[in-house]
């Protein structure tokens, strides 16, 4: 304890001038020169109580304390007994390379702490510290701060917190409550943990965030080192990125800064927002999408380094095609261009003065001129009069003759409720398909009118885009979100849930591609192959496709009557989150169940054809179409002896997610819902049997790049030795 230290006298060593006061018993000096306890202490002038033992010194104070401490002050109040230094206005304290200063400090010469509660500023070469209150501890170099803490480091990062401490000597900063800490990149919370200033490190274990622009990371303990861009999150971490709606959860959590990566395991699924609803409580919400797995992993990538799927079409003949992404952006080019042009068009004719002509047409016969005048600008003409009559009625004809083309070629729009039809741009799809010439040759040109080869260069003139596009393409700078599932993958959606071993996704396409072993169940249905795609467009489950041993089961209700479907490839169509059209092609084969008008089974249909067309209403399976080389066989019900099954049958209703606690915690095996044990072949037309003459594929593999990179090595401890009264040191108890 202080007070049982040992009084010593402070010792005058020399002086230029000295005047005795009796009465006061004290001493007035000019220059002089302390001694006390190995300190020496000097100013311009002093006056020394010699009794008191305590003298006080005026202008350019200066305090020597062993090798490397020096403190200096315009004033001070020294007590030889209490071996405390009182300094007031300009107190510097230099100990070795750090400069603390401050207006009022107080300093104990046995324990070496300064203190000061009117604002101070340390200084290093590695931080600046500011705060209303602080300690500074020159034995262990470990400086405290309170209220107002402010630290701003050689890196231009900066903390600010309400209570603080940090080790001059190792560079690490020690938070005991809310703390902010902020660089170039990166911005991370706390309420308990610690920093270092020169190598970034952090080890945080309270409330704890980092966030990187639209991306945060959080969990009960985080890690992160800041010059490698790289952190780790324990127990119940949450990764999100606010810029393309992506939420992963998980008990251990790995993240990359500068590849925009992250690694979530043990208890991993990421949810990713559906523009879908369903109805809870009688109020609509969001059909979120649930993904879960033994292992995810999710990055923002160029979209120029993807590789991308193309939505499946249906075009002429019932034939499955991929959608020419380039011609459908020429397309929407085209039609802002048009309305660009339509817009102006209506400005123009809002600020023109009407002249006397105008005045004269009927209220009818003006909105009747100002819809052909529209109608020519949505067809290329760039002038705002009316086009010549014959110009517009052979435009006209083109276009009406090519919706009908249309109409006739897309398969979908046989179905009732179906897809609705979509529009056609008109002249330029028309030249492509060469459609002009023989049009204008069997229209009769009118008086006046213009001649086909005028009529041809007109569309060319209208088919070109305004301005041509010098930019570079958005796919070099471009980035987009891809998540990857390895193992025990879970999917669960009200419409559609899934399993299999592996998964990859990237918003660029919006398509889901499951690998090895999937199952996909929407309602009724069941579909497996060797790998599934599910696309999405405008945030909504748009089509699927079954590649390699798809095999589509089918069950109304609780019966267990299976209708089964199977093929090469499978393609199914979606309107309004339900399956109405799917294709089946190569080698297809189908059971399909009919029943009478009482509602009750009576025959069972097998085909065999080379392809097949399903038709879904009210997820309910209403025709199946045969579209080539078709055999089949109707059977009554009753005279089957055995339930009719394809070969390769496959029911695992036990293993399809129900909940999105499925997705958590893993799928509990359900008991298993008994299935007929032996199988029939379908039959053919001449009683013959009849199989998939498809050969099974060599055994898939995940794609390389779903490969998991090799983990990092084992983090080796942040933090050094901390004493037991430090409250940091439950952090790092692990």
């Amino acid at each position: 304890m202080l007070w049982a230290q040992p009084r010593t006298k402070i010792k005058l060593e020399r002086a230029d001038h000295a005047t005795g006061d009796t009465k006061i018993n004290a001493s007035y000096l000019r220059n002089p020169i302390f001694s006390h306890d190995g300190a020496i202490l000097k100013c311009d002038s002093a006056v020394l109580y010699t009794e008191r033992n305590y003298f006080e010194a005026f202008g350019n104070v200066h305090i020597n304390q062993g090798d490397t401490l020096n403190i200096y002050s315009d004033f001070l109040n020294y007590d030889g007994n209490a071996k405390t230094a009182h300094l007031d206005k300009n107190v510097k304290l230099i100990d070795r390379e750090n400069t603390l200063t401050t207006n009022v400090l107080d300093y104990d010469m046995v324990a070496k702490i300064g203190k000061y509660t009117t604002g101070g500023k340390l200084v290093n070469k590695d931080a600046t510290i500011t705060s209303t209150e602080g300690y500074y501890f020159s034995n262990t170099r470990d400086a405290y701060f309170k209220t107002n803490v402010l630290v701003v480091t050689s890196e231009k990062t900066t903390i600010t917190s309400e209570d603080l401490r940090y080790n001059t000597g190792t560079n690490w900063t020690y938070f005991y409550g809310p703390t902010h800490i902020k660089n170039k990149d990166d911005k991370l919370y706390t309420e308990n943990g610690a920093y270092n200033t020169k190598s970034e490190n952090a080890l945080f274990g309270k409330k704890n965030l980092y966030t990187n622009g639209s991306k945060s990371l959080k969990g009960d303990s985080l890690y992160y080192y800041g010059k490698r861009g790289y952190g780790k999150a324990v127990k119940n971490i949450v990764f999100k990125d606010t810029k393309d709606q992506t939420t992963l959860w998980g008990q251990l959590g790995e993240y990359y800064r500068d590849a925009e990566r992250v690694v979530v395991t043990q208890k991993a699924y990421v949810g990713i927002g559906t523009k879908d609803s369903i109805t809870v409580n009688n109020k609509k919400i969001p059909d979120t999408l649930w993904l879960g797995a033994d292992t995810l992993e999710s990055q923002r990538s160029l979209v120029k380094d993807l590789s991308l799927l193309s939505r499946p079409i249906v075009k002429k003949d019932n034939e499955i095609g991929a959608e020419d992404e380039k011609e459908k952006a020429e397309k929407e080019r085209e039609k802002a261009e048009a309305k660009k042009m339509l817009q102006q068009q209506s400005e123009a004719s809002k600020n023109a003065t009407p002249n006397n002509s105008d005045k004269k047409l009927s209220r009818k016969e003006r909105k009747k001129q100002e819809k052909e005048s529209s109608e020519s600008v949505k067809n290329g003409q760039t002038k705002p009069e009316i086009p010549p009559p014959t110009l517009t009625d052979s435009l006209a004809i083109n276009k009406a003759k090519l919706q009908q083309d249309s109409l006739i070629a897309d398969s979908l729009l046989k179905l009732k409720k179906a897809v609705p039809i979509a529009k056609t741009d008109s002249i330029k799809t028309v030249l492509q398909k060469g459609q002009i010439t023989a049009k204008t040759k069997n229209t009769p040109p009118t008086t006046g009118s213009a001649d086909t080869s005028k009529l041809k260069n007109a569309a060319n003139q209208i088919a070109k885009p305004l301005i041509t596009d010098t930019t570079a393409n958005p796919a070099d700078t471009v980035r987009a979100r891809i998540i990857k599932a390895y193992h025990n993958v879970r999917v669960y959606k009200s419409n559609m849930q899934a399993k299999a071993d592996s998964l990859y996704y990237t918003s660029a396409d919006s398509t889901l591609r499951w690998y090895k072993n999937p199952i996909l169940w929407s309602d009724g249905t069941q579909q497996t192959g060797d790998t599934i795609n599910v696309f999405f467009k405008n945030s909504k489950i748009h089509n699927f496709q079954v590649l390699n041993n798809g095999f589509i089961v089918n069950v109304e209700g609780d019966s267990t009557k299976f209708n089964q479907v199977k093929g090469k490839i499978i393609t199914g169509f979606f309107v309004d989150g339900e399956l109405r059209n799917m294709y089946v092609d190569g080698n297809a084969e189908s059971i399909y169940y009919s029943k009478n008008n009482k509602g009750e089974y009576d025959n069972v249909n097998q085909t065999v054809s080379s392809r097949l067309r399903f038709k879904f209403l009210e997820k309910e399976l209403t025709h199946i179409v045969t579209v080539r080389e078709v055999e089949g066989a109707v059977d009554p019900i009753d005279k089957l002896t055995k339930e009719a099954l394809l070969t390769g049958f496959i029911w695992k209703p036990e293993l399809r997610p129900i909940s999105k606690a499925d997705i958590i915690k893993g799928i509990t095996v359900k008991p298993k819902v008994n299935t007929p044990a032996k199988t029939t072949p379908a039959k053919n037309t001449k009683g013959k049997t009849t199989g998939s003459t498809t050969k099974a594929p060599a055994k898939t593999t995940v794609k390389e790049d779903l490969k998991p990179e090799a983990k990092p090595t084992e983090i080796p401890k942040l933090l050094p030795k901390v004493s037991d009264s430090v409250k940091v040191d439950s952090l790092i108890k692990q």
